[in-house]
């Protein structure tokens, strides 16, 4: 289902390889939206300028989605560099990410079929020690409520893994919270029986109340 979380790259990550000489160096990154990942590209095509190639690929959305996706063979035979890379991120069950793959020539030929291995295997390796986050779709919600109430509130927060993002104190209590989207009406009935009804729970203006959370690789 589109609104399940999935899980995305924490932090940016790198692994090496020599094939046949040829030093291959995979970089994988988050990359949220098309111009995170080309920022992204950017920036590793500009540490690593004296390579003989730097191609990429991404993938920026869920798992497997080909809404927003790119690739480059950035001069190698065309169809051995970008499309294997792309194929091994939308295969690995992780949304949201982008890879570049640099080599730096070694001086034997791969061939076709052995560069295509060759990229898409750095990607494939990158992800063998990728550190992994969980994203969560949020729905911004304003909760208004008595101060009596409001330790429960946060309780049950936490039981619904919503974010609470500020409150705000005046006659009454304001909570404004990110509650995943699958469990917001779970959340609405929740709160109706902890205050008996007297809360007021209202959904707001939309933002990005995404997050992710960091969990370790099983």
């Amino acid at each position: 289902m589109p609104n399940e979380p999935y899980p995305v790259p924490a932090a940016r990550h790198r692994a090496e390889q020599v094939v046949r000489r040829s030093r291959f160096i995979t970089t994988v990154a988050h990359a949220a939206t098309e111009d995170d990942a080309r920022s992204f590209i950017h920036e590793v095509r500009a540490e690593f300028a004296d390579a003989t190639h730097n191609c990429w690929a991404f993938v920026a959305g869920p798992p497997g989605a080909t809404a927003a996706v790119g690739m480059s063979d950035d001069g190698e035979p065309h169809g051995t560099a970008g499309r294997p890379m792309l194929e091994a991120l939308l295969h690995s069950g992780v949304g949201e990410v982008a890879a570049v793959v640099t080599r730096y020539f070694g001086g034997v030929k791969l061939g076709k079929g052995g560069l295509a291995r060759a990229y898409a295997g750095g990607v494939t390796q990158a992800f063998e020690t990728l550190p992994l986050a969980r994203k969560v779709a949020r729905t911004p919600v304003r909760v208004t409520l008595d101060y009596a109430a409001l330790d429960a509130l946060r309780r049950l927060a936490a039981h619904h893994d919503a974010r609470i993002v500020r409150e705000d104190f005046a006659a009454a209590v304001t909570v404004h919270v990110g509650v995943p989207e699958s469990e917001l009406q779970m959340f609405r009935n929740a709160v109706a029986g902890l205050t008996s009804g007297q809360a007021r729970v209202e959904t707001e203006d939309p933002e990005d109340e995404d997050e992710s959370h960091p969990q370790r690789r099983r």
